[in-house]
């Protein structure tokens, strides 16, 4: 499965890069259609997901994460071929991206409730950071090979190695020994979403982690998806300086994922929402346009925050969410926790366009070191522990 993520993501560094540039090649586009492009995977995504956590229960995951993503690939490489072929068009990329969302809706839930099922609970911070390492190795890859490979040969070859790099990794999780049997039938869908909301709803915790990040990954979408290739707008130089901060967002994960693999965290969640308080540092850098080694520097630190936040998120969710009912759980935490990330992304272009790109990056930074600050008041945050 590590290896499996580890390809997928070379695919997923170079695709933002690629999308993005790809979109504001195209005749008269500009940030408003760029965010047209980037928010039409989010709508269905969370249209669909709560659907895909009844289904990521009832059925064997990695069964559903495989197909998936072969699915995905065939989708990215409609898109790829459009822009090598030169009939690309806002719209076309944007259905491509909407139906890719539908996919996702179903990897989601399902791709987090694999772990639970084979690593017992006191092994699964190491797993999660073993998985994470694998998919930031991958992502390092791919974000620096994406900003050279839409430099030099173009945004379509670069979604089409994306393509490639689904179908592969779909291909050796679906292939991968059955993990779960198909569930028992339950009452129905609406008892299935009852009962994992009943589980989501019970624990303090993940409610104002919900409401948190709802407000930081709208931030934190607007500025990966819009604000950041809108701020390295060049054609030329562009691509690769976005992409050099992206490679470094990378590299911080990748040493937080190292840095959390062994350690035992007391209060896990506590440290996590300091380090995301601290992240905003990216974007106020990016605002205030400092030198490009300081924006990747502050790259990096953002990224050893959200590494170290995933790492510990999943991990306390995975110890204290029975896994029979895990995959709707997940899923109602990304419908909350991402609920909004499309009006910012839908919002940031046209924002960016009439108030200038850095006012923008200050109030994203603003954003997330708010709301991380405000989550520290919930007394079952800063005191959870894990087993």
């Amino acid at each position: 499965m590590a290896i499996s993520r580890f390809i997928s993501n070379v695919g997923n560094g170079i695709s933002p890069i690629a999308l993005a540039y790809g979109v504001l090649s195209l005749p008269g586009a500009d940030g408003k259609d760029l965010s047209i492009v980037m928010a039409a995977r989010f709508v269905p995504l969370l249209g669909f997901m709560l659907f895909g956590g009844v289904i990521a229960d009832r059925f064997q995951r990695n069964r559903l994460v495989g197909g998936s993503d072969m699915i995905g690939s065939f989708l990215a490489a409609v898109s790829a071929i459009s822009l090598i072929a030169g009939f690309s068009s806002v719209w076309l990329l944007a259905i491509m991206g909407g139906l890719f969302g539908i996919l996702n809706a179903i990897w989601w839930p399902a791709m987090s409730g694999v772990l639970p099922e084979i690593l017992p609970k006191e092994k699964l911070q190491e797993g999660n950071a073993v998985i994470g390492l694998m998919t930031n190795f991958g992502y390092i890859f791919g974000t620096l090979t994406g900003g050279v490979v839409v430099a030099t040969v173009g945004a379509g070859w670069g979604l089409l190695a994306d393509a490639i790099s689904f179908f592969i990794a779909g291909a050796i999780v679906w292939s991968l020994p059955i993990i779960g049997i198909a569930k028992d039938k339950s009452p129905g869908i609406l008892h299935d979403l009852i009962v994992g909301w009943k589980e989501f709803i019970s624990r303090s915790w993940v409610i104002a982690m919900v409401f948190a990040f709802a407000l930081i990954n709208m931030a934190f979408e607007s500025t990966l998806s819009v604000l950041g290739p809108l701020n390295f707008s060049d054609p030329k130089s562009g691509p690769k300086e976005w992409s050099y901060n992206l490679a470094g967002l990378s590299f911080g994960m990748l040493i937080g994922g190292i840095w959390v693999l062994k350690r035992k965290i007391r209060r896990p969640l506590f440290l996590a929402m300091i380090l995301i308080a601290v992240s905003a540092i990216w974007d106020f850098s990016l605002a205030l346009d400092l030198p490009l080694l300081f924006t990747i520097f502050t790259s990096i630190l953002s990224g050893i925050s959200v590494e170290v936040f995933m790492v510990t998120w999943n991990t306390s969710l995975q110890s204290h969410v029975p896994e029979e009912s895990y995959s709707r759980v997940s899923s109602y935490d990304a419908l909350g926790s991402y609920g909004i990330a499309p009006l910012g992304i839908v919002i940031a272009g046209p924002l960016a366009m009439h108030f200038g790109v850095n006012a923008i990056l200050l109030a994203t930074g603003a954003t997330t070191l708010i709301a991380a600050t405000l989550s520290l008041f919930v007394k079952s945050v800063r005191e959870l522990e894990n087993p």
